[in-house]
């Protein structure tokens, strides 16, 4: 099955939403919506708190289907390609589960002074949590940095942000799949402070 074919599948697939909003040029994604818990609540609050564009698919509860972000960003959409054409730069919102980072927030992407401004905002504002923007100190598989990955696709790249659970509103266990999430807002608040003030990071509109 090719890329094009396993995203159609996905999108196709009974209870499986797509939700685009474009707004500004800055942008926000989480298309492992409803699987990775609160994701999609996360980005679609701060693109609205800001201003910003928004693109997610979210998966019913019934439903574990993690398509890598590189085979998303190959894939064939409308939607998601109308959005990667609008936007400048983006925050792709992620989620993970490791016993062993409880309260890591990981900051990839290949907009490295992006992701620098993000942790920046983000560390004063959850001081509980270890906001990680080194590289080196990301897990590979996490860093965000394939050049098919969406959040890599806009003309300025972007910041792909890994969220344990608690700070995203959800929680470790499989059972708990489908329950409202509400993410901690001081996440929220700052995701969308980067937002609205990252004009240095935002290239010029396409002429």
């Amino acid at each position: 099955m090719t890329d094009d074919e396993r995203v159609a599948a996905l999108l196709a697939h009974p209870g499986v939403e797509e939700r685009a909003e474009l707004g500004g040029r800055f942008g926000f994604l989480a298309f492992h919506g409803g699987l990775e818990g609160g994701t999609e609540v996360v980005a679609e609050q701060a693109a609205r708190a800001s201003g910003a564009s928004f693109y997610a698919i979210v998966q019913p509860p019934t439903l574990r289907w993690h398509l890598p972000s590189h085979v998303v960003g190959r894939g064939a959409s409308p939607a998601l390609a109308a959005f990667i054409a609008h936007v400048d730069v983006v925050i792709a919102v992620h989620g993970y589960g490791r016993r062993e980072r409880p309260h890591d927030i990981l900051v990839g992407g290949a907009n490295r002074a992006l992701a620098a401004d993000v942790a920046a905002v983000l560390r004063p504002r959850l001081p509980g949590q270890t906001v990680v923007d080194d590289l080196d100190g990301i897990p590979e598989g996490m860093r965000g940095v394939h050049p098919f990955n969406p959040v890599n696709l806009p003309r300025g790249g972007g910041v792909q942000v890994e969220l344990p659970p608690g700070v995203r509103g959800a929680t470790w266990r499989w059972e708990d799949r489908g329950a409202p999430c509400t993410p901690d807002p001081e996440l929220v608040d700052g995701l969308a402070e980067v937002a609205a003030h990252s004009t240095s990071n935002v290239p010029p509109a396409r002429q």
